[in-house]
């Protein structure tokens, strides 16, 4: 199951729409697109990108608000060949999409609000992302409930290898 929401960045001059796909299991970002328009375009892309990534047969489901972009005729026909089941609630109420309103509160603690902005362009932004969503899932420490009550801090790469789940 995957999570995914969309966010809008103020640049120096300029919006940008951040769209990353987030996985239920442990929060960890599979995929995510940078553009300028949050049309249906940015939504096919990220899709795209994070159902590259998985193993042949899969059929994830894709939580999302119920924003106009997931309602596309585009966004449902790619779901229906990849065999994506779509979970959407109303814009702004899906309690499923907590997981990728986590990463949002965590990256602009962490990445955006400390950031220079004056003379950022998209490329670099793009990169910057990259680098943070990439450092989120292999350098992060998070906090992780073990069964039987215990804590247990170590980053998402690491307990996915630990646990012999794919990454």
């Amino acid at each position: 199951m995957y999570s995914k929401d969309d966010v809008e960045l103020a640049m120096d001059g300029y919006k940008c729409y951040l769209s990353p796909v987030v996985d239920c299991f442990d929060g960890m970002p599979a995929a995510w697109s940078l553009s300028l328009h949050p049309d249906s375009a940015l939504c096919s892309s990220y899709l795209r990108s994070c159902l590259d990534s998985l193993s042949s047969g899969s059929a994830p489901t894709a939580h999302t608000d119920g924003g106009g972009p997931h309602r596309s005729a585009g966004w449902k026909e790619l779901c229906s060949e990849r065999g994506v089941t779509r979970s959407m609630s109303r814009p702004g109420r899906s309690g499923d999409n907590a997981p990728a309103e986590g990463l949002f509160g965590t990256f602009r603690t962490e990445f955006l609000d400390p950031l220079d902005r004056a003379g950022v362009g998209l490329e670099e932004l793009r990169e910057a992302i990259d680098g943070y969503m990439e450092w989120y899932g292999d350098g992060r420490l998070k906090r992780f409930e073990e069964p039987g009550g215990g804590r247990r801090y170590e980053t998402i790469s690491g307990r996915r290898r630990r646990l012999g789940v794919p990454l």
